[in-house]
């Protein structure tokens, strides 16, 4: 699909992410006429074990990103570990090595800022529990590009720290719990 058209969500986690991811993928539906890119902080290793069970979860189709990964709709893409997460104009994933930002590489602030320049308002940025300050600048360049912006609820969270800094420094669209992220996906927004 030409990028134009294209509907992102990006959704950004770090401690706890991985569990409400696992409670969100289920109920997805199995053709979207979304992307759905999760960047979580992992540690640094080659071990596919999110994809793995992702996939087995999923009803959608899940890509590994590697450089130059080209986003489809319909699929959900997951940044590796390591890597900074960049999306390019073309429509293509693109992966960067270069410092880490908030002791994280991927960065959620970078992948937000990054898909906020390009997508603007086809963009909507989920930010999900953790235990740092990523992501808010993020989510404050996808507010400024005319992007849609979702924090969880900091008590649903297991972690509420990041949600609970991004909430006392910008204002959102919502705040959901996990349930309520599931029906907004499932809603076609």
């Amino acid at each position: 699909m030409e990028k134009a058209a294209l509907k992102l969500v990006v959704i950004g986690g770090s401690a706890g992410s991985v569990d409400v991811i696992m409670r969100i993928v289920p109920f997805l539906p199995s053709d979207p006429d979304f992307s759905i890119v999760l960047v979580l902080h992992r540690k640094s290793s080659d071990d596919t074990t999110l994809e793995d069970v992702v996939s087995i979860k999923s009803a959608m189709k899940v890509i590994p990103v590697e450089d130059k990964t080209m986003l489809e709709t319909g699929a959900i893409f997951i940044a590796p570990s390591d890597y900074h997460l960049l999306f390019e104009p073309t429509g293509e994933l693109s992966l960067d090595v270069s410092e880490k930002i908030n002791y994280s590489r991927p960065s959620i602030d970078v992948s937000f800022e990054s898909a906020a320049a390009i997508y603007k308002n086809r963009l909507t940025a989920i930010l999900l529990t953790g235990a740092n300050s990523d992501g808010t600048a993020g989510l404050i360049s996808v507010k400024e590009n005319d992007g849609f912006v979702i924090i969880q609820d900091p008590e649903s969270a297991d972690i509420p720290f990041m949600p609970a800094n991004a909430l006392e420094n910008m204002t959102p669209d919502l705040v959901l719990d996990v349930d309520g992220i599931v029906n907004f996906l499932n809603s076609g927004f």
